[in-house]
């Protein structure tokens, strides 16, 4: 099983896809009431859908990675993004910065490197062995 989409709700359709194609998703089906995106990297599409508003606030985040944090938040902020917390070092080992879609959809913009699937604390397998883990020296 592969997790490779998800879908938002969008008061304004429009609105949203002027947001998301300015973090740099691209954009691959259009119509009034639903857009598409595919994810610069991997194979991941990302959507958002029309609903009637207002919108309820969830507790859903959806985490977009990005080896360069600093560099990607720099360059939204500058296109007048706002971010609700810059790039801080969290203590699970991931960098997150924080943001709103245009609807109120909390937004994580973060780089985790191998500490993403590889955390210190991994359960360990069935056989009680610790998760295999490459040696970050070589």
């Amino acid at each position: 099983m592969n997790l490779n989409q998800v879908t938002l709700p969008a008061v304004d359709v429009e609105a949203s896809v002027a947001f998301y194609q300015g973090m740099g998703l691209k954009l691959i089906v259009s119509s009034p009431h639903y857009a598409r995106f595919e994810c610069p990297d991997g194979d991941s599409t990302f959507s958002v859908h029309h609903v009637e508003g207002p919108i309820a606030a969830t507790a859903a985040v959806v985490y977009f990675e990005c080896p360069d944090l600093d560099g990607k938040v720099a360059s939204l902020r500058a296109r007048a993004y706002s971010f609700s917390q810059m790039p801080t070092d969290q203590p699970w080992l991931w960098r997150e910065a924080r943001l709103k879609d245009p609807v109120g959809n909390e937004i994580c913009l973060y780089w985790a490197g191998e500490n993403r699937k590889n955390p210190p604390w991994r359960v360990r397998d069935s056989e009680g062995a610790p998760a295999a883990r490459p040696d970050p020296e070589g």
